[in-house]
């Protein structure tokens, strides 16, 4: 089959063997797959990725000296079935899975292994109980959404808002478009986001942001104070007389950039008592300053991916249409054109998410 594979840290497109599935697992032919900033990340940082699943027992766990087909945000056809598999689905129904094998011997990821091929190439296999059948009347570009929309609704889960609590997204490349669409779907707000980039900025108020700031104009954390007064002034609690007023509702901020120095800057920005959401995936080592932390007594708490239940609501609620996910798509390549859309992704003006459809001419 065609694949672009992950190759001497360059991609390069290539013929390799078609996946047999095992017990329990079915081949499935990949119609759509999103490109990943992780994959992004993983292109220059894939060794520091190996040496901290190593040490915290994470699963990606790859030798970088072999091949790796990535791709985890897709949307497939059931074509054949392998061992001890129940059949429920029939061949040709279309699928999403959250990307693992669940195996006797553990859980093995999908896309960054090099034994299971991901979505940038035309066939993988999935576990049969993990499939989940696109509903009826979902495009399959928009079902291909369901693994990166599921992020920013676990990372919505995650930070348990309550209705005075006033959510501020910094970033707004897909991670944070996934979690200003799930902050919209739990009707928090208002919703404050913060890029320096114009069309990212374009899309946070198309996916529902109620205020967007340029940073490099004015701050999102004063802009945030403007926002944040109580909907009801009774509820607001009495300040001590040594801290200026009005008191302001809870921050909750979620950090979607995974840069580093970008915790360090939100903690030193942040208001006391604030909670901190890193669902931004920074691959190299960073610092921070602890005494910011306790002085404010923020509260950090980092996420990863999702649960299966809340995989299946996001797939839910995409083919009711109470998620917004239309403007994320920007761009679709076949496998050929798999290394250019990494670069192209590099520049945010130009895309936000690029599909590769494997079978693209």
């Amino acid at each position: 089959m065609r694949a672009a594979v992950l190759r001497n840290q360059t991609i390069t497109v290539d013929n390799i063997p078609v996946p047999a599935p095992g017990r329990g697992e079915v081949l499935v032919k990949t119609l759509a797959c999103g490109i990943c900033g992780s994959d992004l990340h993983t292109l220059k940082h894939a060794a520091k990725l190996v040496d901290v699943s190593r040490r915290s027992g994470g699963p990606f766990i790859m030798d970088l000296n072999r091949d790796i087909v990535m791709g985890h945000e897709f949307c497939a056809e059931l074509v054949d079935f392998g061992a001890d598999t129940q059949r429920k689905l029939k061949t040709g129904a279309r699928v999403c899975a959250m990307p693992v094998l669940l195996k006797a011997s553990g859980v093995e990821t999908v896309g960054y292994s090099n034994d299971n091929p991901g979505g940038y190439g035309e066939y993988m296999r999935l576990t049969e109980r993990l499939l989940l059948e696109v509903p009826n009347g979902l495009s399959t570009e928009r079902a291909a959404l369901t693994e990166p929309m599921a992020v920013g609704y676990h990372a919505v889960q995650k930070a348990r808002l309550d209705t005075e609590d006033v959510p501020l997204v910094i970033g707004c490349g897909p991670v944070g478009l996934a979690v200003i669409a799930a902050l919209k779907l739990k009707n928090s707000g208002p919703i404050i986001a913060a890029d320096f980039s114009p069309a990212r900025r374009q899309l946070a108020q198309a996916i529902g942001a109620d205020l967007v700031i340029d940073p490099g104009a004015q701050s999102a954390f004063e802009s945030w104070k403007q926002m944040a007064a109580y909907r009801d002034p009774a509820k607001a609690p009495t300040l001590p007389p040594w801290l200026p007023g009005p008191a302001l509702r809870p921050a909750v901020i979620f950090e979607c950039v995974g840069v580093p120095g970008m915790i360090d800057s939100v903690m030193a920005a942040a208001p006391a008592n604030a909670r901190v959401v890193v669902v931004g995936v920074c691959m190299e080592r960073d610092q921070i300053e602890p005494m910011l932390g306790i002085n404010k007594e923020l509260n950090i708490q980092f996420v990863l991916g999702y649960s299966g239940e809340e995989f299946k609501t996001t797939l839910s609620h995409l083919a009711e249409g109470t998620i917004n996910c239309d403007p994320l798509i920007t761009g679709k390549v076949g496998v050929e054109g798999v290394a250019g859309a990494f670069e192209a992704l590099a520049t945010p003006e130009r895309h936000a998410k690029i599909l590769v459809e494997p079978w693209r001419s």
